[in-house]
């Protein structure tokens, strides 16, 4: 069974209907409070304009930030709705408010084919908690619920779980659709051979992926100062590298359990700090020196990683190589990206598991050239777990 969407409503579902659509639009704000990132908003798009061109209005639910449960002028999402008019060529309304009599009759108030985005859900003390009293008051502002928030559906919150219980149906939307898609097919049934790629700075924050990924992957490439982990466990001095002693023996485990599958850094580029840039060399990984820490995979593990990555069929990108952020130390992260290019240039699919990859993708400016670019960083590690994503299991099954 599959998670129904908005394609699968009727035209009695929508038009003149009211569709609450929960999106994810915690964007970053410029210095000027305008948004410097509208990368999420036009995710969205695809699912407004469809539920729009239908005949619906349409009433968004997002979060933003991390107020504690009540209002606060930094956190309104005023500057989103904005940004959102000038990218949709359809009247977009703004209401300083979330629930309540003032909200509902907006919602009823509204013409068809229009807009109206309501105040931050974070501002609503029983948002987080999944209150049910206040999942109710939710299911008063639609007829019909879309969660199109891939990258809030690990939370069981309100707005993401609570009201698809009382409005219904409660279906997904075109990009919640595409996440599952794409992040669903590479594991269940992904075109040979499939690389997968984890990097980021500890081993713990990412062995459930590891432990999910290893028996349906044909290499799983290890980066970022996780590595380093694996490199002690194998006896190796790993300098000041950041290391979690408590994981090493989970580490001997994997290397004993993995075999030829594990790939790790065959070099690195060092450095006494992450602002030491300019004194950064290159080291075998069994020859880190005391006084130093590795920030990046080196040239040879480069190569070993791009003629893996360029001959696979599906390959799945979850973490930076290094502190992609200064380079030099971005130059790992930065090949990968460029491998990944052209092996979707080559028929592969190519799939970015939000977060620091994501951020990674674009600099690089290679969006574009990626099969599917999650928008969802959390969100894609538990999917990738196999762990339940309550967002998605409230919905209805086709």
């Amino acid at each position: 069974m599959t998670t129904r969407t908005i394609r699968d409503l009727s035209d009695a579902d929508l038009i003149g209907q009211r569709a609450l659509v929960r999106v994810d639009f915690n964007v970053p704000l410029d210095a000027t409070g305008a948004v410097s990132d509208d990368t999420r908003i036009t995710a969205a798009l695809p699912t407004i304009t469809m539920l729009l061109e239908r005949g619906a209005k349409v009433i968004l639910l997002a979060h933003f930030g991390r107020p504690k449960g009540a209002p606060e002028a930094k956190y309104s999402l005023a500057p989103v709705a904005e940004r959102l008019k000038q990218l949709l060529p359809r009247p977009v309304h703004f209401l300083g408010e979330t629930v309540g009599a003032a909200a509902v009759a907006a919602t009823q108030a509204l013409p068809n084919g229009e807009v109206l985005l309501l105040e931050n859900t974070r501002f609503l003390a029983g948002e987080e908690k999944n209150e049910d009293a206040l999942a109710r008051q939710l299911a008063l502002l639609g007829d019909v619920y879309v969660n199109d928030a891939f990258g809030a559906a690990h939370r069981a919150h309100a707005s993401t779980a609570g009201v698809a219980k009382y409005c219904r149906p409660a279906v997904a939307g075109l990009l919640m659709e595409k996440e599952l898609s794409y992040l669903g097919g590479a594991l269940a049934a992904p075109e040979r051979p499939f690389v997968a790629i984890l990097g980021g700075s500890k081993i713990s924050g990412k062995i459930d992926v590891v432990e999910a990924l290893l028996p349906k992957v044909d290499h799983l490439l290890i980066g970022g100062a996780m590595a380093c982990t694996f490199f002690r466990a194998m006896g190796f001095e790993t300098g000041t590298s950041l290391v979690e002693p408590d994981r090493l023996d989970m580490a001997k485990a994997l290397l004993a359990r993995a075999g030829d599958k594990l790939v790790l850094p065959l070099d690195a580029v060092i450095a006494s700090s992450m602002d030491a840039g300019s004194s950064a060399r290159v080291v075998g990984r069994e020859s880190i020196p005391t006084g130093e820490a590795m920030f990046d995979v080196g040239p040879a593990s480069v190569e070993q990683y791009r003629a893996l990555i360029e001959s696979a069929r599906t390959v799945l990108w979850n973490g930076p190589m290094g502190v992609f952020e200064k380079p030099p130390f971005d130059v790992g992260t930065l090949a990968v990206a460029r491998a990944m290019a052209v092996a979707t240039g080559r028929g592969a699919t190519t799939i970015i598991g939000g977060g620091d990859s994501a951020a990674a993708v674009a600099v690089a400016g290679l969006e574009s050239e990626m099969s599917h670019v999650s928008t969802g960083g959390g969100a894609s590690l538990e999917f990738l777990e196999g762990k339940n994503l309550p967002g998605v299991s409230a919905l209805d099954l086709r």
